[in-house]
């Protein structure tokens, strides 16, 4: 796929606090476009969270970072118009019961709906022609063959292996062309050699421009690489550990608190690596959060 040029992302200090602890703080980021970033880390550990922050869908407590020049928080909005989300459970999975055509449909009607111009709805043929062309260069890219499938297009959701599903939510995305993709649970329920393949996937789509953002359990080797810890296994500053913390996070007004020290060594004492030569280490600390607990999330907070 013809990828636009991918957004950088960069984050100092950059953290989210729900209404029982942070679900995650201090991370420090800079990743050129057209990177592969892995949010690496155990589940639990406000992986999710911060893939929604990093693409203006959840806003952060404290600290600040800058996606594809567009300030977040304060720019929330321009980071959504030009990012996109793959699976990302409770906020962009795919109906089991919808077939793989009708979700392609959908999505091409809403792009045609609310990101064509006045002048393609005088003219529906050609629009209809861009719509196919964008659904035929978007599976392409992804490589999921619908004739492979069990009954091809008219084949439902809940009947695709996982690395099927996982290609068609990257299909879905793409069909939008973003600078920056956002992929949830990357190697969840994958055997090694499928987990290998979607990798290659997620590699090639970088390699093409498009910047990706990929929350994982282990993260692939030469990926640029943010981890997360869960917060009841670290002891914040003063000493004390903190309770576990199973609520939603909620959005925050400005925030008062002093961020954590990025770097090496964040404000925990915890010292993080980076697989990338050269770039900043980065660390987190997490609360448990499951697909309902980030839909409600993200209603508080707002997304597109």
């Amino acid at each position: 796929m013809d990828s636009p040029h991918g957004a950088a992302v960069s984050a100092e200090g950059f953290g989210l606090k729900g209404p029982r602890g942070w679900v995650f703080r201090g991370v420090g980021l800079m990743a050129p476009p057209g990177s592969l970033v892995a949010v690496e880390g155990p589940s639990g550990s406000g992986r999710t969270c911060l893939l929604l922050a990093l693409t203006g869908r959840m806003r952060p407590t404290e600290g600040h970072a800058e996606v594809g020049g567009a300030r977040l928080p304060g720019r929330a909005a321009a980071v959504r118009a030009f990012s996109a989300l793959g699976p990302v459970p409770g906020v962009s999975e795919l109906d089991p019961a919808f077939t793989v055509a009708e979700h392609l449909r959908e999505r091409a009607l809403l792009r045609r709906r609310f990101d064509g111009s006045p002048r393609s709805l005088l003219r529906p043929g050609a629009a209809r022609a861009a719509s196919r062309a964008a659904i035929d260069t978007a599976l392409d890219t992804v490589g999921l063959d619908l004739a492979a499938l069990p009954k091809a297009e008219r084949t439902s959701v809940r009947d695709l292996e996982r690395l099927e599903a996982l290609r068609l939510s990257l299909a879905l995305a793409l069909m939008g062309r973003p600078r920056l993709l956002a992929v949830d649970d990357t190697d969840l329920k994958l055997s090694g050699p499928e987990r290998a393949e979607a990798w290659r996937l997620l590699r090639g789509l970088a390699d093409d421009g498009t910047t990706v953002l990929a929350v994982c359990g282990e993260a692939p080797e030469g990926a640029l690489t943010v981890r997360t810890e869960d917060r009841r296994e670290r002891t914040d500053a003063t000493g004390t550990t903190d309770a576990p913390d199973t609520s939603t996070a909620e959005a925050a007004p400005d925030a008062t608190d002093t961020p954590a020290t990025t770097g090496t060594t964040d404000a925990t004492g915890t010292t993080a690596t980076e697989d990338t030569p050269g770039a900043p280490a980065a660390t987190t600390t997490g609360s448990t959060t499951n697909g309902k607990e980030t839909a409600d999330a993200l209603t508080r907070t707002g997304r597109a």
